[in-house]
């Protein structure tokens, strides 16, 4: 986008290598092109022409681009030390400016002549706005009715629980798309761990139609024992809707799998000892090996230390404070 702003217009065709961000799969007759290559080339209203594979025959002049800014301008600035971007941008495009302005050796004018009395015509004008970037990525819709993107989860219909959807994304706006029709849009968020709901997409009384339910996930929960039942439940609790809380209440009972029931059991009781419970907070406290030490144990059970080293609590007083005691 910004080469097209630099050029001041729109060529006709793009010939990209076959590399991953240009061309998903290379193929000779129907090369498949990235989907966010491919949106921005219809937003410019471009054809997208990749060249084959080891052919660099059918991009000699890009190839011998390269070599000659190589060449005129990084080869002379390896001596120079720049120490911002901005700077390093500068230099690069005083020199660029040098290079295009430098006559051919064997032809009439320059690289900038031939491109302002050829090429520049037979651009086409550029869109009021610039292209607004696009990623694309696949998921699978969770027992919430909620698809994760970048730890922020976004709500979709409730009937398309387990099913793969696209999730089209941009700075601003993520779209979700199911069979190619898109039935799902939300304001973009980078709120880690948070939930954008949208009441269309809920069952009615946020009771799930289907098999899953917060009372069959507390009462699987209740298989391991009373604490996971209980950290569970307060787990849903926390969230504004339950079904919020069934992502994170399933890891937690997946953890059984990996550390035994006994231990997630432990670590839960210990977990219920403070106001804040998660799935990553019970993770660490099993991967720590904190569900081994006695939950019951307070300070007031611990013996108390004397020994000389100790100052005790007259030391730390104040003149003030001393003052106010006599007082």
């Amino acid at each position: 986008c910004r080469a097209f702003e630099f050029f001041g217009g729109v060529p006709r065709t793009l010939v990209p290598d076959n590399l991953k961000s240009g061309v998903t799969k290379a193929c000779y007759y129907e090369p498949d092109i990235n989907p966010t290559y491919h949106e921005m080339a219809k937003y410019y209203d471009i054809c997208v022409l990749p060249a084959r594979v080891r052919k660099p025959r059918d991009k000699a002049k890009v190839e011998v681009a390269v070599q000659v800014v190589e060449r005129w301008i990084l080869a002379k600035m390896r001596h120079r030390k720049i120490f911002s971007l901005e700077q390093l941008n500068i230099e690069i495009r005083h020199r660029l400016d040098a290079l295009n302005s430098k006559p051919f050796q064997k032809l009439e004018g320059s690289r900038l002549s031939c491109f302002e009395d050829i090429e520049k015509g037979e651009l086409s004008p550029l869109p009021p706005k610039r292209f607004a970037y696009v990623e694309w990525k696949k998921a699978k819709v969770n027992i919430d009715y909620h698809v994760e993107l970048d730890r922020h989860y976004y709500s979709v219909p409730y009937h398309l629980v387990h099913e793969e959807v696209q999730i089209r994304h941009t700075y601003e706006t993520v779209e979700i798309y199911h069979d190619h029709q898109r039935i799902a849009c939300h304001r973009r968020s980078y709120d880690k761990g948070r939930h954008t709901t949208l009441s269309v997409h809920m069952p009615e009384k946020h009771a799930f139609k289907t098999k899953w339910t917060p009372e069959r996930i507390i009462k699987w929960a209740s298989t391991i024992g009373p604490n996971t039942a209980n950290v569970v439940e307060n787990l849903m609790n926390q969230r504004q809707h339950p079904q919020q809380g069934f992502r994170s209440s399933m890891g937690i009972i997946r953890l059984s799998e990996r550390y035994g029931q006994k231990r997630l059991e432990a670590a839960c009781q210990r977990v219920l000892l403070f106001d804040r419970i998660s799935y990553r907070i019970i993770d660490s406290v099993l991967e720590k090996g904190l569900d081994w030490e006695k939950t019951e144990r307070t300070m007031q059970e611990l013996p108390i230390i004397d020994h000389n080293n100790i100052r005790g609590r007259q030391y730390y007083q104040t003149r003030e404070d001393v003052m106010e005691e006599k007082c």
